[in-house]
């Protein structure tokens, strides 16, 4: 499996919202709410089979109210 972390930047007032409709797809490990240039930051794990950029977009980013996004992999647990 592919460990990935997904940073979100939504617009103003809305990473609830985002964060319950990110949670009701059920395709995260954890989901936070977080300080600092981004609201929210979801961990995920990818078959390591399957195109990480392709699930993203596809499965996970699509509303509106995600003004920004970054996906940071992880490489190996310590």
């Amino acid at each position: 499996m592919t460990c990935a972390f997904i940073f979100f930047q939504c617009k103003p007032g809305t990473a609830y919202q985002v964060a319950a409709d990110l949670a009701d797809k059920e395709l995260h490990s954890e989901l936070h709410s977080i300080s600092g240039d981004f609201d929210l930051m979801m961990k995920i794990y990818v078959p390591k089979d399957e195109d990480l950029g392709r699930f993203v977009n596809e499965k996970i980013l699509g509303s509106e109210d995600i003004v920004r996004s970054q996906t940071v992999l992880a490489f190996k647990a310590f």
